[in-house]
């Protein structure tokens, strides 16, 4: 029954062949690194539309009624 977990191939050697072959930044060799970096900085790049948004309203306030 452990036997299906245990006594397995060992890919890693294979894997870290591709891995350091690569000539791309590290950031991009995984397989779904773009779609994950691109998510990372649609969303980072949203908050801090939002944080300079909020922050600029704070210090602008609300123009005196006479």
């Amino acid at each position: 029954m452990i036997d299906a977990v245990v006594q397995r191939p060992n890919y890693v050697p294979e894997r870290q062949r591709v891995y350091q072959a690569s000539h791309s930044p590290i950031y991009y060799r995984p397989p779904r690194s773009r779609l994950y970096l691109g998510a990372y900085f649609t969303l980072f790049g949203a908050g801090m539309c939002g944080t300079v948004y909020g922050i600029y309203q704070l210090t602008m306030g609300k123009p005196v009624r006479k």
